[in-house]
């Protein structure tokens, strides 16, 4: 076999108002929505040399996506965990448990979206 993945390309999944989510999601996080399509585009050159994108199949009776009853959870790269986690809850997101720092991996913080996917936020070690 010589045909290998090089990353993630996106996450699509589906929602009640595409309109309205995105508008959420610029207010909270400050991504910028083209209205051509209801998505936006991550540039490879604001990753942090240090960056990465995980692929984790986990076990169907995980809990680790509770409170959401979806099949999925979106990592979210950050520069300031913190800093986002506040824009999140100002914008009417709940945050979910408390910020964690896991040695090696950086600062994570999970909020539930005005939808109920529960997204993960990541941001890297001695950023």
């Amino acid at each position: 076999m010589s045909g290998k993945v090089l990353g993630i390309g996106g996450v699509f999944f589906k929602c009640k108002d595409r309109d309205a989510l995105g508008e959420w999601y610029e207010k909270a996080l400050g991504f910028k929505i083209d209205p051509s399509y209801g998505g936006t585009s991550f540039p490879v050159a604001n990753i942090p040399k240090e960056g990465y994108t995980v692929w984790g199949a986990f076990k169907e009776d995980t809990d680790y996506f509770a409170p959401s009853d979806k099949d999925f959870m979106i990592n979210l790269m950050v520069d300031d965990v913190e800093a986002c986690i506040k824009q999140v809850v100002a914008n009417g997101g709940k945050q979910v448990g408390d910020i964690v720092v896991e040695d090696g991996f950086g600062k994570f913080a999970w909020f539930m979206d005005l939808e109920g996917n529960k997204i993960e936020l990541w941001q890297l070690p001695d950023q």
